[in-house]
């Protein structure tokens, strides 16, 4: 994290705060896009143990290589025997023969002149992505710096913990509170996922 990026959000002193206390956190493109979206579509509704526990065997399932062509080959019950539901073996095929397709291209590359919300159009057009896997998708894959991904149970509760002291807070104050750390909601969200997990 850069001073510039530390600066705007030591200006919320509460942030200021979170991130001391837990050091610098970072927002980087993932190597592998595919696989990233795979792992977010893996934690779709599950919590972060459940979700690690059925990606691991996912990615034993497929000898470590998350790929199109292995998601596509892989036998459906073989699959499911990891923990994921049909649904979500159907939304990896369905994320996997989109990245496969010629109809656009996914990676960082092919939106490096999209806005996040053309981005987020562009994947939630694939059957078992929405919102919310798209903007983990943005954060996580392609590592956007301005991000705020209300859509999110952990930031919601997250942002009432620290701002609120637990209490429930609706959208608007959310985006209100986030708006002192733009240009680096990203970054701000990432504090308080730490804050919330600790």
């Amino acid at each position: 994290m850069d001073d510039r990026i530390a600066e705007t959000l030591r200006a919320d002193p509460t942030m200021a705060s979170l991130v001391d206390r837990h050091g610098p956190l970072t927002v980087e493109p993932a190597t592998d896009e595919f696989a990233r979206l795979c792992t977010s579509i893996v934690n779709q509704q599950l919590s972060t143990a459940s979700a690690t526990a059925i990606h691991d065997r996912f990615l034993d399932r497929l000898d470590g290589e998350v790929t199109p062509e292995r998601v596509l080959a892989a036998d459906e019950e073989r699959l499911r025997e990891t923990g994921l539901s049909g649904t979500k073996v159907e939304y990896l095929r369905s994320a996997a023969r989109a990245f496969r397709g010629d109809d656009r291209d996914l990676t960082r590359e092919g939106f490096a002149d999209a806005t996040d919300d053309e981005v987020v159009e562009a994947l939630t057009a694939i059957r078992g992505i929405g919102q919310w896997t798209a903007r983990m998708y943005l954060i996580f894959a392609l590592g956007r710096e301005d991000v705020l991904p209300l859509g999110d149970l952990a930031v919601r509760k997250g942002i009432g913990q620290v701002y609120a002291d637990g209490d429930d807070l609706d959208r608007t104050a959310m985006r209100e509170i986030a708006e002192a750390w733009r240009p680096y909601r990203s970054y701000g969200t990432r504090y308080i996922w730490a804050e919330y997990e600790s």
